[in-house]
């Protein structure tokens, strides 16, 4: 897994949010309205989880992409969608070690 897989690092979406004058990394005018250190927190959580339900049988290889991504938006995380490929590749990848 890559540092940035493990930290959520360079997933976030450089737009800002609306309403908010944070930017990338959460740091007020710099992007992600705020996402910085707890959007990575829920990042890695979601990703943990996604990986437990792969294992558990919950989730197929050919669903992860879609169940990130809606578990993503349910957390109020944008991502660009090939971050979200990339990320899911590495769950499906991780799950299977």
């Amino acid at each position: 897994m890559t540092d940035s897989a493990a930290t959520g690092a360079d997933y976030f979406d450089d737009e800002p949010e609306s309403g908010t004058d944070a930017g990338p990394g959460g740091t007020p005018g710099s992007g992600t309205g705020g996402q910085g250190a707890e959007g990575q927190r829920t990042v890695e959580h979601i990703a943990d989880e996604i990986r437990d339900d792969i294992r558990l049988g919950h989730v197929v290889d050919d669903d992860v992409n879609h169940v990130l991504q809606e578990r993503l938006d349910g957390a109020g995380i944008a991502m660009r969608p090939e971050d979200v490929d990339t990320l899911a590749e590495e769950i499906e990848r991780d799950a299977s070690t």
